[in-house]
């Protein structure tokens, strides 16, 4: 599952543009995801806020539920890109808990690679497990 160098760049880059899509006019905090599939398709979101904020959706549910309203529900990475508006200078942006419950209903936790980003070169990579150890899934529902 591990990803070469390129796919890790291509991803970031992905994510970048998928950033300047953001609908932020409360927090200015634009974020942007590039998700990766087994087949190598790769789905863009972008947080999209609302005057209400509970209707408020993260970039990485944006692009997770894109994939998976059109069929794809097997992911190999997801990279997350965020910051201010006017920043040029971005620091770390790792999902929120609800995105890390969402990516444990369809990843797989040892697996599945999370890329947070300051720019093409300079990020870190997370397994879910790492960034979410004790998760609650479908196992947990299963009859015993």
């Amino acid at each position: 599952m591990n990803l070469t160098e390129d796919e890790i760049r291509e991803l970031i880059k992905e994510a970048f543009d998928a950033r300047e899509m953001a609908y932020t006019p409360y927090s200015n905090f634009k974020v942007g995801a590039a998700l990766l599939t087994s087949n190598k398709k790769i789905y863009k979101g972008c947080n999209i806020e609302n005057a209400s904020f509970s209707p408020t959706i993260c970039a990485e549910r944006t692009a997770i539920f894109k994939a998976v309203s059109e069929g794809n529900r097997d992911f190999r990475a997801i990279s997350i890109v965020g910051g201010k508006v006017n920043d040029t200078n971005f620091n770390y942006s790792p999902p929120c808990g609800v995105c890390r419950q969402v990516m444990v209903e369809f990843c797989d936790i040892e697996k599945f690679m999370i890329i947070i980003a300051k720019s093409i070169d300079e990020y870190k990579i997370y397994t879910l497990k790492d960034l979410l150890p004790i998760s609650f899934s479908n196992k947990e529902l299963e009859s015993q």
